[in-house]
């Protein structure tokens, strides 16, 4: 039997074993201090010393992929006629599916925004929260997904609509010339 080792599931493991190693001391403060750091004063200074600190360019590059991503999989969702990402995760008969399809799509760039999330944390304030790391390194990249996937399939669909009334009207046009030439 060979085991099968992809660069997700290492970048998965990676990502898991990064939270489970920090979260034991954090936890651990949490009970010494009563503070739960997420969604604190402290909490909102920190994330505003990231956009300054080491790893700032990730708030730029991680969006940025995400939004290649989203644009590959609405094109992917406009060929094989599936409605717009948004609209298929409200529709209870396309969510499963719109959100199978998400995850298999991102599921490296959370790993890895989780990963850099907590990279930057260590080299900007010497500890990590393993809570925030899940909460803003995943936040970067979800939002610029679903938007350019919805947009894009949506765009690609009122083009192709545009594309196709066109061409009927060119047809009719050129069925009138060539009955007024008879």
């Amino acid at each position: 039997m060979r085991i099968r080792v992809s660069r997700s599931s290492v970048l998965i493991g990676f990502a898991i074993a990064v939270l489970v190693a920090t979260a034991p001391s954090q936890i651990l403060a949490f009970f010494r201090s009563g503070d739960p750091y997420l969604f604190t004063h402290r909490f909102f200074d920190d994330l505003l010393a990231r956009f300054s600190g080491p790893g700032r360019l990730r708030f730029l590059i991680q969006p940025c992929v995400a939004i290649v991503l989203g644009l590959r999989d609405g094109k992917a969702d406009f060929r094989t006629q599936s409605p717009p990402f948004l609209i298929a995760l409200l529709n209870s008969v396309h969510s499963r599916t719109a959100l199978r399809s998400a995850i298999r799509s991102i599921c490296d760039l959370v790993a890895v925004a989780v990963i850099l999330d907590a990279l930057c944390q260590f080299l900007i304030f010497r500890n990590i929260h393993p809570g925030a790391a899940v909460l803003v390194g995943p936040i970067l990249i979800t939002a610029p997904y679903a938007i350019s996937r919805t947009l894009t399939s949506s765009v690609i669909a009122s083009w192709s609509k545009h594309q196709s009334y066109v061409a009927r009207t060119e047809d009719t046009h050129s069925d009138c010339d060539r009955r007024a030439q008879d």
